[in-house]
């Protein structure tokens, strides 16, 4: 299985999450593509991948209103492509990733669901998500 790891970041934790979960998915098995912003797609990589794994920050009020941030509304067209998102996050994610889920099925991709990272703890989730990541795709 080859991966793709595309991600928009603001202050650079959701970016050293996507180096972190593009480590753990070569430990795991999984050759990675490239690692790419959103902004600068690999569109070579996008087109041999079979697993996109998106991530983003998450914008919004402390307690209400959160969403994907950034200009994730960029991300291509995925017809065939399984997806997972990821979000790092500093007090609550909310409903961010059913919000990526819906963007992501939006694109053509059949989407596995997600994972929210604390930034506090960005090598910590980025294993755990990769882990769960793995019995999905392994499966």
């Amino acid at each position: 299985m080859s991966a793709i790891v595309i991600y928009e970041s603001l202050t650079g934790n959701t970016r050293r999450a996507a180096a972190t979960i593009a480590d753990e998915l070569v430990a795991g098995g999984v050759g990675v593509e490239a690692v790419c912003p959103v902004t600068a797609i690999d569109y070579g990589a996008l087109a041999r991948a079979e697993l996109v794994v998106f991530g983003t920050w998450v914008d919004g009020l402390i307690l209400f209103g959160q969403r994907p941030g950034g200009r994730v509304r960029r991300v291509p067209a995925m017809a065939g492509k399984q997806a997972a998102a990821f979000c790092t996050y500093a007090v609550d994610p909310g409903h961010t990733l059913a919000k990526m889920d819906l963007l992501l099925a939006d694109r053509g991709a059949e989407p596995l669901g997600g994972f929210a990272i604390n930034r506090r703890k960005l090598v910590d989730g980025s294993k755990e998500f990769v882990d769960r990541l793995l019995g999905v795709v392994q499966a």
